[in-house]
């Protein structure tokens, strides 16, 4: 990279001293000089070593200049998770360009919103999507140009301007590109977050918080003497989309530190399976629901799962899901944060002296919210912005400080100003926090079901009910209720199992005995219903708004 000028020189350098900006590009620096010969493989069909990645970074960014890619221009990426979208993760911002991953599970018409919102004049699309984009290419404002990604397939014909095939471009480019240095805290991706109304909000990252996030990550998870931690040695497979918070981050961990990567496409379950055996992969992350699909299908197969370490995140692991996954072998952690946090700001690592002995209390942690990474001021207030206390037990709002946070939603400054109310990242996670530092989300403020003058907590409910043999998924929603105000109601996936609504109730009235829940927490006979799915948003989460659309 070629030096520049920073606006601001810090007082007691000498004119010659370099001021290292914190860049993207940065990454890459040990992990070729030092892991050159490390291997890139895509679907387990297409193998590149870091050297030849890195000289692919290079002709990427030459193609994208011939078609008039700047700095400061806007770059959408629609791929599964490939080799090409490792490739944009550092091209496209290296250039000073913004790089807008697209959320290619959201409607046409939201996918529109977000292409128009983000100003994205050139898209990269993959040869599955060209049939969306066609379909809403009228209510494309800004969108000039696209580049095929072909991925095999023979090029069909579409009426949207194309600049060629994304192999033949790159392919023909020279891999000397001068990137050049510029401020850090220049933008370098884009991505946008679907809430519960309104349209999807935009949520950006410098170069400087994108290094920055990428460091912490790496220095929690490399920590631990032995068990949830990753390594040099490790085989790493995304199993959360590219497209969604930069695949939470790791995929630059996984460069930094020179890993084998393996990147799986679409994400199918006996496929994932297969790649995991084949390449060996050893460290992954996902949402519950994924790691449901994996279960069941390496079940089916009688495949063995031992040696894989996985962090799940999205939404809360079941005490359930967590010990079937131990059981066949996963060492499963949850992992905590937002779109607007980077994602990571805490993780369910065990202390030092490693896993309890019991294999409960071995679940009960692995399955906490987990403890902050370093850079992270994590609080739980009152609604006073006081802290309460750190006893396990008195509620409050996650709120968040840390040099990797977003700082704003794109063009939306009133819904900024709320995000950011009293100088920290309110997360609307209601949870405790413990003396150890461990916290446990117990729900999300507009999910808390207030009924009889008590708080419910769904999560609660919903692992509880989950413990149940046949029981599946299961999601609690607040309905309204004219005597209480409020009354839990669930939604409860099983297997075929001749489960019932009195033995469902029978169980939470166990814990009920126990003092573990209220007895306002035991839904009605009436609101347990059984259903052959749950609705899932777009990244895997189990989606209530549209639950509650659908029983009431």
């Amino acid at each position: 990279m070629q030096a520049f000028e920073p606006s601001a020189r810090h007082a007691s350098a000498t004119p010659s001293a370099y001021d290292y900006p914190l860049l993207v590009g940065q990454l890459l620096l040990n992990s070729v000089s030092l892991h050159g010969s490390q291997e890139i493989n895509y679907r387990g069909e297409r193998r590149f070593a870091f050297s030849e990645f890195r000289q692919r970074i290079g002709r990427l960014a030459s193609a994208l200049d011939a078609q008039g890619v700047a700095h400061g221009s806007t770059v959408a990426v629609m791929d599964w998770d490939s080799h090409r979208y490792l490739e944009s993760y550092f091209a496209i911002p290296m250039m000073g360009a913004r790089l807008f991953t697209v959320n290619v599970r959201i409607s046409p018409r939201q996918i529109a919103y977000t292409l128009n919102d983000s100003g994205a004049e050139l898209a990269l699309v993959h040869a599955d999507f060209l049939p969306l984009v066609e379909q809403i290419r009228s209510e494309l404002r800004c969108l000039r140009k696209i580049i095929v990604i072909a991925d095999g397939q023979a090029l069909q014909e579409i009426s949207l301007p194309v600049a060629g095939e994304y192999e033949a471009l790159v392919d023909q480019e020279p891999a000397e590109y001068p990137f050049r240095d510029f401020d850090e805290r220049t933008t370098a991706a884009i991505f946008y977050t679907t809430g519960t109304t309104g349209d999807p909000k935009g949520v950006s990252y410098s170069h400087r918080q994108v290094v920055l996030h990428t460091l912490a990550a790496a220095t929690t998870l490399c920590a631990p003497r032995d068990g949830q931690r990753l390594h040099r040695e490790d085989v790493y497979m995304p199993i959360t989309p590219m497209f969604h918070v930069l695949a939470w981050g790791m995929p630059y961990v996984a460069v930094m530190l020179g890993l084998k990567i393996v990147l799986p496409g679409r994400y199918l379950p006996e496929n994932l399976l297969r790649l995991r055996k084949a390449e060996k992969v050893t460290f992954s992350h996902c949402v519950p629901t994924i790691l449901q699909m994996l279960l069941q299908k390496a079940g089916e197969q009688g495949t063995d799962l031992s040696g894989w370490k996985m962090i799940i995140g999205g939404s809360a692991l079941s005490a359930s899901l967590c010990k079937a996954a131990v059981a066949q072998g996963i060492d499963v952690f949850a992992g905590y944060g937002m779109s607007e946090t980077g994602p990571i700001v805490a993780l369910s690592q065990f202390p030092p002296g490693g896993a309890p002995d019991d294999i409960d209390e071995s679940v009960r942690m692995r399955c906490m919210t987990g403890r902050p990474i370093p850079l992270v001021d994590f609080r739980v207030v009152d609604s006073e912005m006081r802290d309460v206390p750190h006893d396990g037990k008195t509620q409050g709002e996650i709120v968040l400080r840390s040099p990797y946070l977003t700082l704003s939603y794109l063009g939306q400054p009133e819904a900024s100003e709320a995000l950011w109310a009293g100088g920290y990242l309110h997360t609307q996670d209601v949870a405790v926090m413990r003396p150890d530092g461990f916290v446990q989300v117990v729900d999300r403020l507009k999910d808390v079901i207030k009924t009889g003058g008590e708080w419910v907590s769904s999560i609660e409910v919903e692992s509880l009910i989950c413990e149940i043999p046949g029981v599946r998924e299961c999601a609690v929603i607040g309905v309204p209720d004219e005597k209480w105000g409020e009354r839990p109601m669930a939604a409860v996936c099983v297997d075929d199992s001749g489960l019932t609504v009195e033995q469902i109730r029978r169980h939470l009235e166990r814990h009920v005995e126990t003092r573990r829940i209220s007895r306002y927490a035991v839904p009605d006979p009436q609101r347990i219903v059984f259903v052959s799915e749950i609705p899932k948003t777009s990244v895997g989460k189990i989606d209530k708004k549209q639950l509650r659309l659908d029983l009431l």
